[in-house]
């Protein structure tokens, strides 16, 4: 059991999910269907799990608290020691693999990642215009994230004091173990967890029901509003985060440009405005909110500290081109 907030003495995050690449598509006005239009193409790191890893990797080091700068690889299945950001993933055993994990070892992230012969590492095609962005996902190895590596990376992560998990790994039955995993391993060492929804669609087609099981008991639920609009249906932000705090001691949902709720273990609802930026690129945005809210969070922050540091930092993506802080 633990206490609903990560302990200060101990100052490793562990973020578990996806690592892939994206190839963003920045385009102006509508696609034109059976056409050409006119774009701003980019291949780089992505995947919410490395984005969010990345950004905090950036958190960290500009509070003169973590890495200097450069990562640390870890043996295929193996954790990590100190503090910092360690990312626990799956690639393909290919270039794009072996880029990917370069790009953030730079960054400053210790990388626990198994590489698996025969299957591509993940792709995905980030189509963003006017604020939006869609994405066309084919997470090759991704789905490969190995129960037994999970466990192994989390129980030899000494000083971590806390576990992030994407939900994309419970969105798919073959990395849905993995997922589970990284959950119970850090329930087993007493490490306070977070878990972001993720997307939509695919929450949609798991069902909510089944999602919120997975996730129930967990320290802290992350989710966007058209997230909580399936998970907790129809209502205001206020009423979904109470609806949902029966399956979380904490829950944030995230409003863009609109800010953000915060409903607390306590009962106690914090809000916080949208910080208006001119937008250049939505790209990680919501990973970069997770962030500076887990940073601050796992520092002592309290709820409304927390929601600050993270809009901050959502503020600070969508004026750069791409799902991550540049290097």
């Amino acid at each position: 059991m633990t206490t609903g907030q990560p302990a200060p003495g101990r100052k490793g995050v562990l973020v578990v999910g996806d690592l892939v690449t994206d190839v963003l598509v920045v385009h102006v006005g509508s696609l034109a269907v059976g056409s050409d239009t006119d774009a701003r193409i980019t291949v780089g790191g992505g995947g919410q799990a490395a984005n969010t890893a990345a950004w905090l990797a950036q958190a960290e080091a500009q509070a003169g608290a973590g890495p200097d700068a450069r990562g640390q690889a870890e043996d295929e299945s193996g954790g990590g020691e100190g503090g910092g950001v360690t990312l626990i993933a799956a690639t393909g055993d290919d270039h794009a693999g072996r880029e990917r994990i370069a790009e953030l070892l730079a960054a400053g992230v210790r990388c626990a990642v198994r590489a698996h012969p025969g299957v591509p590492t993940g792709s995905v095609v980030v189509l963003s215009s006017t604020g939006e962005r869609t994405m066309i996902t084919d997470r090759g190895a991704a789905l490969l994230l190995d129960p037994a590596d999970v466990t192994a990376a989390v129980k030899t992560a000494h000083d971590a004091s806390h576990l992030h998990l994407s939900g994309y790994p419970l969105l798919h039955a073959g990395s849905r173990p993995g997922g589970l995993a990284a959950l119970a391993a850090a329930a087993e060492r007493g490490l306070t967890t977070s878990v972001d929804a993720a997307s939509a669609e695919p929450l949609r087609q798991l069902g909510a029901e089944v999602f919120l099981d997975l996730v129930r008991g967990t320290d802290l639920l992350l989710c966007n509003a058209d997230e909580a609009a399936v998970l907790a249906g129809a209502g205001t932000a206020e009423e979904q985060s109470a609806r949902l705090a029966r399956s979380a001691r904490n829950v944030v949902v995230k409003l863009g440009a609109d800010g953000a709720v915060w409903r607390g273990e306590d009962g106690l609802l914090r809000l916080i405005g949208g910080v208006r930026v001119p937008v250049i690129d939505p790209t990680g945005a919501g990973d970069a909110f997770a962030a500076g809210l887990l940073r601050a969070w796992c520092s002592g922050a309290g709820p409304q500290a927390a929601l600050e540091a993270g809009a901050a930092l959502g503020a600070a993506a969508v004026q750069t081109l791409g799902a991550r802080p540049a290097v």
